[in-house]
């Protein structure tokens, strides 16, 4: 893991995000809570560690302006959304229909950044700076996880940096 760039770093955040978001929209109503909170929590310590290190770098450069408020646009909108789910009741037809955007917007987003956003990053950050930023992204990944699930008594991280539902 300390020799990961930046970009696999960030490319199983990702595939966790997506995981999730395949599961939140297909779970029953009653075991929704825990899957959302997850993804919660994931979505959001991801984007804070990608903001940090991978967009500042990117916002510094020309060609690196545009797309990058393009993603920090991206990332508020999930965030809404996000927001817009964290009811108590999680079983409404309207919630799911919120989640499936939700999914949807996420889906996009990973694979906007993925196709576009990644191979421009690639031609302008530099070899050792990819991987140093990848060493800064996971520590700083797990960090912001563990910040964001101390909000919710029903999730932790473990060793390995995962979020996982908290020991009863």
């Amino acid at each position: 893991m300390a020799s990961m760039t930046l970009f696999d770093a960030l490319g199983q955040s990702h595939d966790l995000q997506r995981r999730l978001c395949r599961r939140l929209v297909r779970i029953k109503p009653q075991d929704r809570d825990t899957v959302f909170l997850t993804l919660k929590v994931e979505l959001e310590a991801h984007a804070a560690a990608e903001e940090r290190f991978l967009y500042v770098p990117m916002l510094m450069t020309n060609p690196g302006l545009s797309a990058s408020r393009h993603a920090l646009a991206e990332h508020h909108t999930i965030e809404e959304l996000c927001e817009d789910l964290s009811v108590p009741d999680k079983g409404t037809a309207a919630w799911l229909a919120t989640a499936k955007r939700l999914s949807d917007k996420v889906h996009h987003h990973l694979r906007e950044e993925e196709r576009k956003f990644f191979q421009l990053a690639g031609k302008l950050i530099s070899e050792a700076d990819k991987l140093t930023l990848g060493r800064s992204y996971l520590k700083d990944l797990v960090h912001m996880r563990q910040h964001y699930a101390q909000a919710y008594k029903s999730l932790a991280v473990d060793r390995q940096g995962a979020v996982v539902p908290a020991a009863s």
